[in-house]
């Protein structure tokens, strides 16, 4: 390690990476976590972060001013980047292309995190086939007041299920409140054949265990935990193992084994307890890539529920809508000229922040205001949003009313926080279309 005028200078694997700010505080409200130690968290257990990562493009999710300030995401890769660091040139649903960053070694490694990419979020690709997943990613979400239990129950049947299709999953902690499942495939499916999978496996373990799972994308149709199918849909991406998230206590994605998930405890998985579990045990997924699946069972399971009657399911709201796709509209703002008949929900906004901390304290002050109300609400009667747009994330919490009566349900108020970072595009983007029209 050397001083430089700018920070330090690292030797990693015989390259040099500059560490920028090494002292700048990334994590400050619970731990004490500078930007050096999550460099070197990520050298120590550089093998396993890097199976997940190695040969993928990357999105960078930038954390600049570290965990408790808000992120952005930058598909694009630096134009100032050292000259061993590869790209490939994606192409997205907008039609647009971008090059972005592979990371194949330890050094890439230490330069992203140099940037402030706390997360690591690789696309389900190999840089030699863009077009044709190798990876399955099964997302448990539970949704709000949903317990731990109740998700690695979920998790259980979703092994089972995998292994009665022929499939092996890979478990891990998603490093917040649920849990993920990655399935390494054959490269032969498309992006839509492979999310069209993962819709008839959310809907078969939601079949399974319909107290406890959910296959519905509208957040107010979900209960229990939530499979997240368009995880699979092309341009979406989701942290890899061994990725530290933003949370005070510096939370990991662990990689786990099968026997340890009825009884683990995502909090005991930290930047501080990972590195001696890596030299313990290694890496509980270091044989991923040498078993690659098939999906055709479950394009089988796919024909069959559409035989039945089940179309395709909603898509990520920027993408072109499917032929044979259900309406793409929340059931609360349904409107009647829609010919299958579905339950509006009665939902008012509380909070809006890029802090997801200020959301929910304010949900806190709309509960405290509402004292009488608040008694009525069920745990999935809140709904907390990770909300993102192109280059910027931010959380809305929503209240469902549908316990309380008709005539005591408060009206829509001016949210508190409200800082929506879409909302003057969203103004300018109306103003521009009544011109048009």
């Amino acid at each position: 390690m050397a001083k430089d005028a700018a920070g330090i200078v690292l030797s990693v694997e015989g390259r040099n990476v500059q560490i920028t700010h090494p002292d700048k505080l990334y994590f400050s409200s619970q731990a004490q976590i500078s930007k050096l130690d999550l460099v070197r968290y990520y050298l120590s257990v550089a093998p396993g972060a890097l199976a997940g990562i190695r040969d993928r493009p990357i999105v960078l999710k930038r954390f600049v001013n570290g965990a408790e300030a808000e992120a952005f995401y930058q598909k694009r890769a630096p134009t100032q980047r050292p000259p061993w660091l590869r790209t490939v040139t994606l192409s997205f649903p907008s039609g647009r292309t971008a090059e972005e960053i592979v990371v194949d070694d330890a050094p890439g490694l230490a330069w992203i995190v140099n940037l402030g990419c706390i997360e690591l979020h690789p696309h389900p690709v190999r840089s030699g086939n863009l077009d044709h997943p190798d990876e399955l990613r099964i997302d448990l979400d539970p949704v709000q007041g949903v317990s731990w239990a109740d998700v690695r129950r979920v998790a259980l049947e979703v092994q089972g299920l995998l292994e009665e299709l022929g499939l092996r999953g890979w478990p891990k902690t998603s490093g917040s409140r649920g849990m993920h499942v990655n399935v390494c495939i054959e490269p032969r499916w498309t992006f839509a054949e492979v999310r069209r999978a993962a819709v008839a496996f959310s809907r078969a373990v939601e079949r399974r265990v319909p107290a406890l799972a959910s296959s519905k994308w509208w957040k107010e149709e979900r209960h229990g935990v939530f499979l997240d199918y368009n995880q699979n849909a092309k341009d979406r991406t989701t942290c890899s193992g061994y990725s530290v998230r933003a949370l005070p206590d510096a939370r990991v994605s662990a990689p786990l084994l099968w026997h340890e998930v009825p009884d683990c405890d995502p909090a005991d998985f930290t930047m501080f307890t990972i590195p001696e579990r890596f030299a313990k045990i290694g890496d509980p997924q270091a044989g991923m890539d040498a078993v690659p699946g098939s999906l055709d069972k479950l394009l089988e399971l796919a024909d069959n529920d559409e035989a039945n009657g089940l179309g395709d399911a909603p898509w990520p709201p920027h993408f072109r809508k499917t032929e044979a796709e259900a309406p793409r509209v929340a059931p609360s703002r349904a409107k009647s000229g829609i010919k299958k008949a579905r339950v509006k929900m009665p939902l008012i906004v509380v909070a809006n922040s890029p802090d997801k901390t200020a959301a929910l304290a304010g949900l806190e002050r709309w509960k405290s205001k509402h004292a009488e109300i608040a008694g009525f609400l069920a745990a999935d009667d809140v709904l907390v949003d990770s909300m993102r747009g192109r280059s910027s994330t931010w959380t809305r919490v929503r209240v469902n009313l549908r316990h309380v009566a008709e005539s005591l349900r408060p009206p829509q108020e001016i949210p508190d926080p409200d800082d929506d970072p879409t909302r003057e595009w969203r103004q300018w983007s109306k103003r521009k279309a009544a011109k048009e029209d």
